[in-house]
């Protein structure tokens, strides 16, 4: 495959397109990881063996797409940017699916774009008060503290960015025109978005617009060894939004500490086993929807 460049709200966004006919799928993955992480084309390349599309792409902020600091989160963000892409595309509506950070992106983009969203299913939804508060410190922190203490200059030089400049130069020109206290002040409005102190169960979804959420779900229910994506926030989920169904996954309790095992001794990505999602996924979406 060959990733292709879209301009989108001024920014490159890198994709490819898996298959050549057939509904389409849209495969976000978690983290600030690319489409090229292990198991993320592989999921892709499953969905178009059963007779469809698939559409994977690098995030703003991730792979080979460009770096973005604006608006109220980093997940808005790149969830308005999604919508953005499949209207330019002419792609939708989309199954929207991505598990993880993933998986918040695509519940985003489905309720503040529902034109795009055909269907939507997650799997390991971040949440809880250690979840939620260790993510606000992963993305965030260590940008802030560098921008405070040595501007922009010294954010480039953070190996948690060193990906997006190898893929993409231009992002250093972008690091450089931003002011250090602007984007300090982006860090901590972003930082302070994954407090699970108000009536948000998933961050930048209130409770409230939850409940009329109208787009067909399914969501995997999350292992109880899980506290990145505790159990608890699956269900609450499942319970919250009207349209979903709550449903085991292809895997043991463990999974998600298992991945990151593997991934840490070199055998694999935390994404690898998604593709074992494939049946239950194609088994669900050829359900007809309920009126």
């Amino acid at each position: 495959m060959t990733t292709a460049v879209a301009s989108v709200q001024g920014l490159d966004i890198a994709y490819e397109l898996i298959g050549d006919q057939g509904r389409l799928w849209v495969i976000t993955p978690g983290g600030r990881f690319s489409k090229d992480d292990p198991g993320i084309r592989e999921l892709g390349e499953d969905l178009a063996a059963a007779g469809n599309r698939a559409l994977i792409w690098d995030r703003p902020n991730t792979g080979a797409s460009s770096v973005c600091f604006r608006g109220d989160s980093e997940s808005t963000m790149q969830a308005d940017v999604l919508a953005d892409l499949l209207r330019q595309l002419d792609l939708g509506p989309a199954v929207i699916a991505g598990g993880s950070g993933g998986a918040r992106v695509s519940l985003l983009t489905a309720a503040r774009h529902p034109d795009v969203a055909d269907r939507l299913a997650v799997w390991w939804m971040s949440g809880g008060i250690f979840g939620l508060l260790t993510l606000g410190v992963h993305y965030c922190r260590g940008s802030l503290l560098a921008a405070w203490n040595g501007g922009m200059e010294a954010v480039a030089e953070l190996d948690e960015w060193a990906e997006v400049l190898e893929r993409n130069p231009s992002n250093r020109e972008r690091f450089l025109a931003l002011d250090p206290r602007a984007f300090i002040d982006t860090m901590e409005r972003w930082m302070v978005a994954y407090c699970p102190c108000g009536h948000e169960l998933i961050p930048g979804l209130p409770d409230d617009d939850a409940r009329a959420f109208a787009v067909p779900t399914l969501v995997f229910r999350s292992g109880a060894s899980d506290p990145n994506h505790p159990r608890t926030t699956s269900e609450q989920l499942a319970d919250l939004l009207p349209t979903a169904r709550l449903v085991e996954p292809p895997w043991g309790d463990t999974e998600w500490i298992d991945r990151q095992k593997a991934r840490t001794a070199g055998d694999g990505g935390l994404f690898s086993r998604w593709r074992l999602l494939v049946p239950q996924l194609l088994e669900w979406v050829d359900e007809p929807r309920s009126s």
